[in-house]
Parts: structure tokens; C-alpha cells; sequence
């Protein structure tokens, strides 16, 4: 149990920019200073460039010929912006007054979910709702289907004890994450934390302790320990897409360890690492990942997106029936 609690401390630390303010002296809107702060601040601290096979240096020459004395803000934001784009990781972002980026992993891959299509065919618009769930029963009340649209909001005990309740007596559980953006880590082991039944390993971690690209703390494992009280480790069936990302992807990450839970869909979005910060020069802000987080062989490859146990995509030319969902029935 303390291995989870320091890695939600960690967590903690990392989802919050570091406050860098500069001294009035230091602060410049010049876009050659600027420019070389943030390169060489991700150079220094960015976690996945050899997974990711940037090369920084030829990033530099390729974004520094675009500034030029007098620039705009505007132009120096679009330049910034694009050079942290080749990173492709959506935990990079640069945060203007007027503008912030972001990369849009999500978009470079076809949508996999449209909820239309489960309220008219399968759980009807009468569904339930518990907190930031959605769920109702299917199959003839053989299953349960559970919606979890972010892990931003709040999620009690109380909630998980009222919906695991409702489905005990089902054959199995599908749990939706589709298009799940992410949010608070705690939150994501809150609802693992009722789907096991003994103590279990399931990622580990590592910290940029060093100006090279591959300087890293050794591996630290994180295990979770069940719930003491109600849980469901009857056989699970957990959705997922592009779309999963962060807190949603490192959930779908840790069910790997559990020999009960089936992913299913298509790769996740990434973001297992812990984004943290400062700001530049000219007072924007900037966030990139510091940490990665292992997979149970202790490979950081995930990041790249976790890989379901079944690949499935929807069929865009029939509304009618979500392939996905119909594949995870089928798997009871």
C-alpha cells in the first residue's frame, strides 16, 4: 500500500506546473531566448525521446530558422508550439494568454465510439445515472454495461458501492472508456482497487534524474491492494480507443496484470507519463512528461498507446450496431 500511495503523491506533484517565476531581470519576450529555454528545458527533462525516436538537435535547427527579430507573439507561439508538436505526446502543451496547444493524438486515428448508437440499441434513454457513471443492464440483465466518460470527476465509495450492488448477479461486467480523456490518477485505482482480490504488482515507474536523454531513476513497482468491502472480480470487459488517454490509459495499462479483465477495442491515446513545468522568459507556461510509467515487463513502450487483447472498429455505414460493444458481449 505504500508503494501506491507514493506514486499518488508523485502524481500529485507532477499534474501541477512547477511555479518558475523569473526575476525582472531574466524576463524577456525576445523569441531567441525564448526559444532556447524551452528547447533546452525538454532536452533536459523530457522522458520519452529514445522511445520516441526524436531527434532534439535536428528539432532545433528545423524551428530555430523560423524566428527572426521582431516576430509576433502569435508566430513565436505557432513556431514553440510546432516544435513541441514533434513529440506527439499529449502531456505537451504550451500555455499562452491568448492560446494553448496541444498535440491531438486522438485525431490522427479513426473515432471508435459514438454514444447514440448504445442509448438507441442497448441500454435505451433510460439508463442510470451514478455520479459520472452511466450505466444500465444488457443481454437480458446477463450483463452490466458501465459508462465512465473522465476520471475528472468525483468518484466516492459510495458511489461503487451502489453500482457494483446492482450488477453482482450478472455473468460480467463491461466497462467503457472510450473516448475517456483522463483526470485524477487516485480516482483510476479507486475503481481497480474493486475488481481485484489479493494484492498485485501493476506497473512501475521511473524518474528523469539527469540531463541525458536515457538519466532515470530505477524502476519503483506499484501495487494495489483489494477493496475491503464490495468488489467484482467476476470476469471483466473493458473498452477502449484512441480516445483513453492519461488516467484512462494507465487504468487500461494496469489491468494487464489481472488475470479476470479483457481489453478490447483499439490502442489507447498514451500519457502514462507525469507532466510538470514552469514558464518561459516571456511568462507562458509550458508542461511535458518527467516520469514514465513501466509496464509489468518494465518497458516503456506503452506509451505509444496500450494494446487491447481483441482489436475491434466500429462500421461507420451502420449506426445501428457498435461492433465493439457487440464483440464484448460476445465475450461472455
Amino acid at each position: 500500500m505504500k508503494k501506491y500511495l507514493f506514486f499518488i503523491a508523485l502524481a500529485v506533484l507532477f499534474s501541477s506546473c512547477e511555479k518558475e517565476y523569473f526575476e525582472a531581470e531574466l524576463q524577456s519576450t525576445d523569441p531567441f531566448t525564448n526559444f532556447e529555454y524551452l528547447w533546452s528545458e525538454c532536452d533536459k527533462k523530457y522522458s520519452y525521446f529514445t522511445l520516441k525516436n526524436v531527434d532534439w538537435i535536428g528539432v532545433k535547427s528545423k524551428y530555430e530558422s523560423k524566428l527572426f527579430v521582431g516576430m509576433s507573439q502569435d508566430s513565436l507561439f505557432n513556431v514553440l508550439s510546432a516544435m513541441l508538436n514533434e513529440l506527439k505526446d499529449d502531456h505537451v502543451n504550451l500555455v499562452s494568454n491568448f492560446k494553448t496547444s496541444f498535440y491531438g493524438n486522438k485525431y490522427q486515428y479513426q473515432q471508435n465510439f459514438n454514444w447514440r448508437s448504445i442509448v438507441d440499441n442497448y441500454i435505451s434513454p433510460n439508463y442510470m445515472i451514478t455520479g459520472a457513471f452511466k450505466h444500465n443492464f444488457l443481454d437480458s440483465n446477463q450483463l452490466g454495461y458501465i459508462r465512465l466518460a473522465t476520471f475528472s470527476e468525483v468518484i466516492n465509495e459510495n458511489q461503487l458501492n451502489y453500482i457494483l450492488s446492482k450488477y453482482k448477479n450478472t455473468k460480467g461486467i463491461i466497462l467503457d472508456l472510450r473516448e475517456n480523456g483522463g483526470g485524477k490518477i487516485e480516482n483510476a485505482y479507486k475503481l481497480l482497487r474493486r475488481f481485484i482480490g489479493e494484492e498485485t504488482i501493476v506497473q512501475y515507474t521511473r524518474i528523469k534524474t539527469g540531463a541525458e536523454h536515457n538519466n532515470f531513476s530505477n524502476p519503483k513497482s506499484v501495487s494495489l491492494k483489494p477493496y475491503n468491502g464490495i468488489k467484482y472480480t467476476k470476469k471483466v470487459v473493458v473498452l477502449i480507443d484512441a480516445g483513453t488517454f492519461s488516467a484512462a490509459s494507465l487504468f487500461a495499462l494496469n489491468t494487464k496484470a489481472f488475470s479476470n479483465i479483457t481489453l478490447l477495442g483499439n490502442k489507447t491515446g498514451g500519457g502514462l507519463g507525469m507532466p510538470n513545468g514552469g514558464q518561459l522568459p516571456n511568462g507562458w507556461y509550458y508542461r511535458f512528461s518527467v516520469t514514465q510509467t513501466l509496464d509489468l515487463q518494465q518497458s516503456p513502450n506503452q506509451e505509444n498507446g496500450v494494446t487491447p487483447d481483441i482489436e475491434v472498429q466500429i462500421d461507420w455505414n451502420n449506426l445501428n450496431k457498435d461492433e465493439v460493444l457487440e464483440e464484448a458481449i460476445n465475450q461472455f
